[in-house]
Formats: structure tokens, C-alpha cells, sequence
């Protein structure tokens, strides 16, 4: 059940810095610290969270979610003095955590910008205040930097005396419960003049025993760079006999230093505990401490990083740059319109994409899947957002992200960390997502209408090539690993084929790879990777749509490389068969025939390609790729829509594997997917009448206020466990996740949002944007979402935000608000403007305005709408470039502006464009002739 309504956190700029009175009143909330050097932190309100390079370089404690509020393992400074109870400047006694709830807790504040934090709590008796800021510098090392500034805000001096405490964990994520206590006694700790270091003898686990190159350091200095008195070195030493990280005996009993600089311990758990000095502070006085966490390369001086950040002004300077380095990179893509927290909140989901670029989705508390980098989707969709905000070249970025797919059609699940880099599965788990074949051309499309660079097609790549082979349904026994990770010719030379070709290859594979109803196998899972259980007799109709307006998408590709001259295309000779209608035409209708020409096709790829290519005018691949767009989408059309009782309809979206249609009519209850709509919505496949049908169908059995939007399904196992138990066999493992959760039932952000770029693309633009606000609504809402700004993965039944930032929800919303809500996009290297504005967009004001980045030039493009007017009743009357009215040389009729890439490049750096929307022309006409007649 939800609260009342409640702010929670408010923004105090308009550069996204918010505050947050109470933060533990909430619990689950971190905030990700990163830079592009390789470190990766998160950090709560009550700084706990963890710090890592990768997997298996943890310098602190890894942790869950649940950790947050479980572990004692926190960043920590204790003061004591006389007569003061020891305190820790982070909340983290076990006498303040007792107070938490109670009318005697603390007074404390959040302040956290991007991206670092600021919490200031207060002493609730001895008139102290502490002040601890944490961040990520973006310079060239991986170090974490925090600021203790005490203040006395009484009117006695104090006399206190600091002793940070920090546990080290120095080692790989999965000796948690492997090895725990065996890779303790690898560790080698030695105290520096300024710290702890920890430099484990070996990276011990399923890898192998490797040698370890990293030293894991927390250091600290006094605002001057002054040195700690001593140390304590062990987790053991400084907790005592009977203590806790919560209340240590060195600090409770004011036990001495164990450890002076130069000192050794070898094989315990470390922590780098610091006792600084007994400081005198005055009324009003304050003193603060430097503390460097950092994770070295084996030759790397700690002295380096106290000289580069060990100081009270230079941490100030290294906060400032940071600030600045933030800023600058999330003023590419900024919105602005009248409601402030609405644009304060788009700037956090601005920061979500480069976050999953730098973080992958297994860094984060939340963390979704795997053992770190990224996923297959998400090399392409985080593209979607770079290609709005970078100004640099991203075309080798993309080229190389081709290097993964398979000749089979499928690709390399496991993603390295440079540019390209794709490994051979070594964890035995076999599995093809039907999708992943789908994204890349959607991305690429994007890249050729921002760019124009129409040849980027005909750029070449090589193949991926492991032991898996017809879509990870056999294995090559002839590959060696040591033949490397590269599809070779005949001639055991690597192969390589256009981009074109690599496009073909993911779609005419899918095309031809189908089940019995004809339509594309599920596989392993589609973008649900939670229907998982179906692999013999599933498909997903959902994606085929997919694939059909893709298909469609590569035949325009083709005519207009031909519009630019371009005649003829390379294709490797052995892909052929899958052209069927240039060679040997097959009958899409015959299941049987279509696999078994796959299956030749696949056999003949298995282990490597002939070489030859064949010349093919583009003309005919067009005409071939048409013919089986057209046939899916007509395919789709007459067999999977769903006419309702209740008036709705929709289209089915899966078979699961009985071979059952998984949607419609059912006895517990109306079975209907989002997924199953977005695609042949999007793709063009569902007539206006039907477009209007999914709308009812989805607002009466998918809409839910609640969790701020539609449902990804309705729920499928109300008839409870044995239905849910029947479902997890026959379809997937999102049918054991209770209904309202993840991939069953919740409201999904990433789906939601593509069901609203799929009805702006149909001109539905009131219900577009119901989507995209009930998100934002949804999840600035505090009371009920419990999150920072930005888009979570998905709502939980009771409201809450889960998996914050890590999502790719937030560049399809981005990319939805950019190109289709204020229409600037490019076509074809074009700017493009068509704005589809909803009138609620214009309720606090009159003006909406974008700052991007266009063919080199850094645009802002603002919307004027003085009369209030909605989408359908407005059009463009005026459009002024840099001052200049231009109206009658570029609106190209009266809701669209078309201005060649040419005159773009010719633009100052810097240029301002207004448009103006006024009232159509039909409407001018009946106001014209009212006015007359009431004369």
C-alpha cells in the first residue's frame, strides 16, 4: 500500500543536486560512484556499499542489496573524547542504530549531485557536526575520496580524538563463499606512513591460482597531509575479544595503535583502521580528514595518491573537477521545460546510459546478472544514447561490436572490456536468445540517419567463431581454442564479411529458424529472458513482428545505397540458400521445408566458409528481403490477433512449449503480454483499427496507477502454485516469480517505454505520452517509489523503485523524449524536426526547449506554443535559426522541418532555433468564418 504523498528529495539547483532530509528512514538507497579510470563504488546514506575494479578485484566487502542493511562492514570514522560516548560520523554505532526510530535519532541531511554525496549529521548532545563527503575523481586512478570535517557547533571546546576504520576485503566477489578464510591467508598487509596496504600473494579461485598484481589501500591525512598516529591492522585487533564493527574495543576502550609504519601482518582479515591525533576544537572551529581508498597496480607508490588528492585543498580541487567533468558531459542532452523537477529528473536518466556503459549490470547493489561487463542488448542500446550526446566518431565503436555475431546468426555471450573484444563460452551453459539478432540494425539505423554515412554498410568485419555452433544447438568438435575466436575461410584465412552481410545473416537465419506455427523459435528466451523453458516448441510472435518490420528496414537500406549509386553487394556464396528468391524459391507456408533448408545452411557453416562471394544487385536483395517482410507481417496479421468478448483485442505474443498459444481467453483469466503489441505496433503490422483495440485491451487489463504504468502481463498463474509450477516447465522461469515482480507482471520501464515509442511512431500521442509521464510521475514520487531520481528497472507491487540506474530503459526514454516527443532527429544525415507534443506538456508554461548535439554542432531547439494548443491541432507557422526567419525555406509542409546536412555544417558552433506552433489552417478558416457570422 502506498503512503501519502511526499516530496522526499528535492532538487536545490538546476544542475541535478538534491537533498534528502532522513535518509535512513529509507532504506535500499545507494548512489553509484564511478569513473572511467575503472573504479566502481557504491555508496548509502550510511556509507556502506562496496568498491571494485571488476569481478575479482573487490577492495571492500561485496555486496547485495540486502547487505545494505545487514552489514556492519561500513566506511567508518569513530570520535571519542570525554565524556562522549564513541560516535561514528557515518551513523554506524550500535547505540546510534538503535536510535533510529526512535524521537532521539540524529538530525541528518543528503546531499548528493553527479557524482558524489554529501551527508551532515548532528551530534544530538555534544554540539558536534560531521560532514562526510564521498566520491569518484574522474582522474587516472582508481581511488574513492572522503571528507570528514567536524565541527563544533556548541559553546564548549571538545577534545576528540578520530580513528577511521575501514575493513578491507582485497579479493575476487566469489571467495565471499568460496575459500572466505583460505584466501585471508593469502593477504600481505603492510602499514605506510599513511595507511594500510593489502597485496594478496595469489587471486585464488575456479580460475586458477594466478598472481595477484594489486595492492588494495585505504589511506588518510589530516586536512594538512598530516600523517596518522599508528594503525590497526587486522580485523581482529581492532574489533577485540567480543567486539564488533559496530562497536570495536579499540575505539570503545581507546586501545592503543597495534601497528607503526613499516610494520607486517600476514594472513588475517584486514581493515585499514587509522588513529589520528587528539585534536583541541574550539566553538565554532573545524578540522577535517582525508581518507584515499584505492586499488593499485603492483609497482604503483601510494605516495603518488596522497600528493594528488591528500590534502584539504586538494581534495576540494579534485571535487570541483568532478563536478565540472559531470556537468559537461550530461550538457549534451538537456531537456527544459517549466516543471524544474521534471527537468532535474531527466538529467539523472541522461546520467543512467553512461553508467551501464562504465558499471555493465552486475556492479551495483542491485545487481541484475553476471559476473560483470555487459550484455549483447546492451552494447547496442547504450550506442542508441551516445549517438545523441557524444560528438566524437562512434562508427568504430559500432563497427567492432559487429565482430560478435556468428555465422549461424547467433553471437558471443560473453562481452570483454575493450572495444570488440568477444570470448568463446567457457561456462557451459549453451543458450541463443531469439532477439539478439534484432538489435544491432536498429542501432545502426539510428547511426545512419544521425550521420548520413549510408556506406557504413559496406564497411567489413570479421565473424565470431567458438566450439557452439547451429545457434548453440551443436558443437563444432573440430575447433580448437587455440584457432582462436575468429570464423576463418577454406584458406584458414579470416573471413570477412560487409556489415550488410552481417545484418543479413542475423535476419535471414531468424527468418527461416521457425516452429510450427510459423513463427520465429523462442529459443533460450527472447528480450524476456525470463521464458526460458520453452526451447523445443516455443516462439515468439512478439519478436517476429520484430524481425518483419527489420526485414522491411534492410530492403529500404538497400534502395538507398542504389539511390547513391551503388549497384551491386558481396555476400559470402554459402548464405544463398537463405536468398531464396534470387536462387531456389522456397514455400514460406511449409514449416518442415524452411528448417530443413537452415539446417543445410548451418552445416555447411559449422566449422568454417568457403571464401567465395557472390555479386548481387541490390535491387533483387531488396525484392527478397521485402517479399519476406511482407509475408511475416501478413502471416502475423491473420493468425495471431485476439478478438475479445469484452470489445478489446490484441495480438498473441508466444506459443510456450506444448505448442499452445499462450494468450486470450483462458479460464483463470484474461491472458494478454505488452510485449506481444509493442513490435507490431511498431512495426507497422497492426491496422489503425487494431492500434485502437490494444489501447482498450491494455488500459483495462494491463493499466495499473499503482506501480505507474501497464503491467508486462496480465497475471497468467492466478490459479495458483500447481498453475505457476505448470508455467515455470512449459514457458519460463518468470511464472515462480511472484506476479508483480521482474519479468512477471511488473510494470517494466524498458517495455513500457518502447509501448510508448511504438504509439508516438503511430501518431498516438496523448497515449504516448500517458506512458512516459505515469513513469515519471511514478518515480519522483517518493513516498512510493523509495528512489534517487532517475528510472528503475522496474516497480514492485508495493510501488518501490527496484534495480535503479543499471537499466536500459533509460536511453529508449531519451531516445523516445528526443526524436519522437520533440521530433528532432536526423534522416538519412538530415535534421529533422516533427514535434508530436501532448497539450499537458505545456500546462506550467508555454515553452519546451532541447540542447543536443547535431553534425557537429551543439543545437538548441525550443518549442513555442503560445495558444496551448494539443497535438492534431497545431502546426508549424514560424521557424527562426540564430535569429533569422526561415520559415519558407525549411518547414516542408506544416508539422515537419527539413534541413539538409549541408546547410547544418554551415552553422555557428552554437545555434539557436525557435519553432512556432499556431493553430492549423482548417481551424484558422472555421474561426475566421465564426467571427464573420457572429458580426
Amino acid at each position: 500500500m502506498q503512503s501519502s504523498y511526499n516530496p522526499g528529495w528535492y532538487f536545490i539547483d538546476c544542475e541535478g543536486t538534491f537533498e534528502l532530509p532522513d535518509p535512513g528512514d529509507t532504506s535500499y538507497l545507494y548512489l553509484p560512484l564511478v569513473n572511467e579510470a575503472g573504479m566502481m563504488s557504491s555508496v548509502t546514506p550510511t556509507f556502506n556499499g562496496d568498491a571494485k575494479a571488476d569481478q575479482n578485484a573487490f577492495l571492500l566487502l561485496p555486496v547485495s542489496v540486502e547487505d545494505l542493511h545487514n552489514s556492519r562492514a561500513a566506511r567508518n570514522l569513530w570520535v571519542t573524547g570525554d565524556g562522549l560516548e564513541p560516535w561514528s560520523v557515518t551513523g554506524n554505532s550500535a547505540a546510534q542504530t538503535t536510535r533510529r526510530l526512535s524521537a532521539g535519532k540524529e538530525a541528518v541531511t543528503l546531499r548528493a549531485g553527479f557524482l558524489w554525496q554529501i551527508v551532515t549529521r548532528q551530534h544530538p548532545d555534544a554540539g558536534l557536526q560531521a560532514e562526510v563527503t564521498s566520491f569518484v575523481p574522474t582522474g587516472p586512478d582508481r581511488v574513492e575520496l572522503m571528507q570528514v570535517t567536524l565541527t563544533n557547533t556548541g559553546e564548549k571546546s571538545l577534545t576528540l580524538t578520530p580513528t577511521a576504520a575501514i575493513p578491507i576485503y582485497g579479493r575476487s566477489a566469489d571467495n565471499l563463499r568460496d575459500h572466505r578464510h583460505v584466501t585471508s591467508l593469502l593477504h600481505r598487509t603492510t602499514c605506510h606512513a599513511h595507511g594500510v596496504l593489502v597485496s594478496p600473494i595469489l587471486s585464488f579461485g575456479e580460475r586458477g591460482h594466478l598472481p595477484n598484481p594489486l595492492t588494495y589501500a585505504v589511506l588518510g591525512a589530516e586536512g594538512d597531509g598530516t600523517a596518522p598516529l599508528g594503525f590497526f591492522m587486522a580485523v581482529e585487533d581492532f574489533l577485540g575479544a567480543g567486539g564488533t564493527l559496530d562497536w570495536p574495543e579499540a575505539v570503545v576502550r581507546h586501545s592503543k595503535p597495534r601497528a607503526v609504519a613499516g610494520d607486517t601482518l600476514d594472513g588475517y582479515e584486514s581493515i585499514g583502521a587509522l588513529r589520528f591525533r587528539e585534536v583541541e576544537l574550539d566553538p565554532g572551529k573545524a578540522v577535517s580528514y582525508i581518507l584515499i581508498l584505492s586499488i593499485l597496480n603492483k609497482n604503483d607508490d601510494p605516495m603518488i595518491l596522497l600528493e594528488r588528492y591528500g590534502t584539504l585543498e586538494r581534495f576540494d580541487d579534485w571535487l570541483a573537477q568532478t563536478r565540472t567533468f559531470w556537468r559537461e558531459k550530461l550538457a549534451t542532452l538537456h531537456f527544459t521545460t517549466a516543471d524544474d523537477r521534471f527537468d532535474g529528473w531527466l538529467q539523472w536518466v541522461t546520467l543512467q546510459p553512461i553508467l551501464r556503459r562504465l558499471m555493465g549490470n552486475s556492479f551495483l547493489p542491485y545487481h541484475d546478472y553476471g559476473r560483470g561487463g555487459r550484455g549483447w542488448r546492451d552494447l547496442w542500446q547504450d550506442i542508441l544514447v551516445l549517438l545523441l550526446m557524444e560528438s566524437r566518431d562512434i562508427s568504430s565503436m559500432l563497427l567492432s561490436n559487429f565482430a560478435g555475431i556468428r555465422m549461424d546468426g547467433s553471437n558471443a555471450t560473453i562481452v570483454g572490456v575493450h572495444p570488440g573484444e568477444f570470448k568463446a563460452d567457457r561456462n557451459n551453459i549453451p543458450r541463443a536468445w531469439m532477439d539478439h539478432g534484432a538489435w544491432p540494425l536498429l542501432t545502426t539505423r539510428l547511426y545512419i540517419d544521425q550521420t548520413g554515412d549510408l556506406r557504413f554498410l559496406l564497411r567489413e568485419q570479421v565473424y565470431f567463431k567458438d566450439h557452439l555452433t547451429h545457434r548453440c544447438q551443436s558443437v563444432d568438435s573440430a575447433w580448437r581454442p587455440e584457432q582462436g575466436t575468429v570464423l576463418l575461410g577454406e584458406t584458414g584465412e579470416p573471413y570477412r564479411g560487409t556489415v550488410l552481410e552481417h545484418l543479413l545473416v542475423q535476419h535471414l537465419t531468424a527468418f527461416f529458424n521457425v516452429g510450427e506455427h510459423n513463427n520465429i523459435l523462442l529459443e533460450g528466451a527472447d528480450w524476456n529472458d525470463a521464458l526460458d523453458m520453452a526451447r523445443q516448441r516455443g516462439e515468439s510472435v512478439a519478436f517476429t513482428a520484430l524481425y518483419a518490420g527489420n526485414l522491411r528496414a534492410l530492403s529500404d537500406l538497400c534502395l538507398l545505397l542504389v539511390g547513391e549509386g551503388v549497384r551491386e553487394t558481396s555476400v559470402a556464396v554459402d548464405l544463398l540458400p537463405l536468398l531464396d528468391r534470387l536462387t531456389t524459391p522456397a514455400d514460406y507456408a511449409d514449416v518442415t521445408a524452411k528448417r530443413q533448408r537452415l539446417q543445410n545452411y548451418f552445416d555447411v557453416v559449422q566449422h568454417a566458409v568457403s571464401g567465395e562471394k557472390a555479386r548481387l544487385l541490390l535491387v533483387d536483395l531488396a525484392d527478397d528481403l521485402a517479399q519476406k517482410a511482407d509475408w511475416l507481417a501478413k502471416h502475423i496479421r491473420q493468425n495471431e490477433w485476439i478478438q475479445h468478448d469484452s470489445g478489446c483485442g490484441w495480438f498473441n505474443g508466444y506459443y510456450d512449449n506444448d505448442g499452445q498459444r499462450v494468450e486470450g481467453a483462458h479460464p483463470t483469466g484474461v491472458r494478454m503480454t505488452l510485449t506481444g503489441q509493442v513490435f507490431t505496433l511498431m512495426g507497422g503490422i497492426a491496422s489503425d483499427e487494431q492500434a485502437q483495440a490494444i489501447i482498450r485491451a491494455a488500459d483495462r487489463y494491463l493499466y495499473d496507477p499503482s506501480v505507474g504504468g501497464y503491467h508486462l502481463n496480465t497475471n497468467f498463474a492466478s490459479g495458483g502454485r500447481e498453475q505457476a509450477l505448470k508455467l515455470s516447465g512449459i514457458l519460463g522461469r518468470a511464472f515462480g516469480f511472484a506476479f508483480g515482480h521482474k519479468e512477471n507482471g511488473a510494470m517494466f520501464s524498458h517495455m513500457a517505454v518502447m509501448y510508448a515509442n511504438a504509439l508516438y511512431k503511430r501518431g498516438l500521442v496523448k497515449e504516448g505520452w500517458k506512458v512516459l509521464e505515469g513513469i515519471y510521475r511514478h518515480s519522483q514520487d517518493f513516498a512510493a517509489s523509495r528512489m534517487y531520481p532517475g528510472i528503475p528497472e522496474y516497480f514492485s507491487p508495493r510501488g518501490r523503485g527496484m534495480y535503479p540506474y543499471l537499466t536500459g530503459s533509460a536511453a529508449w526514454y531519451l531516445l523516445t523524449l528526443l526524436t519522437e516527443v520533440y521530433g528532432v532527429r536526423g534522416h538519412r544525415g538530415d535534421l529533422v524536426i516533427q514535434p508530436k507534443l501532448a497539450v499537458r506538456q505545456f500546462e506550467a508554461g508555454d515553452r519546451l526547449a532541447v540542447r543536443l548535439r547535431f553534425a557537429g554542432k551543439r543545437l538548441e531547439v525550443e518549442h513555442v506554443n503560445p495558444q496551448r494548443l494539443d497535438y492534431g491541432s497545431y502546426r508549424l507557422v514560424s521557424l527562426h535559426i540564430n535569429g533569422e526567419d526561415l520559415s519558407r525555406h525549411y518547414i516542408a509542409d506544416d508539422f515537419t522541418v527539413n534541413i539538409p546536412r549541408s546547410v547544418v555544417a554551415a552553422w555557428p558552433d552554437e545555434t539557436r532555433i525557435i519553432m512556432t506552433l499556431g493553430a492549423k489552417r482548417e481551424a484558422l478558416w472555421m474561426q475566421k468564418s465564426n467571427n464573420s457570422f457572429n458580426k
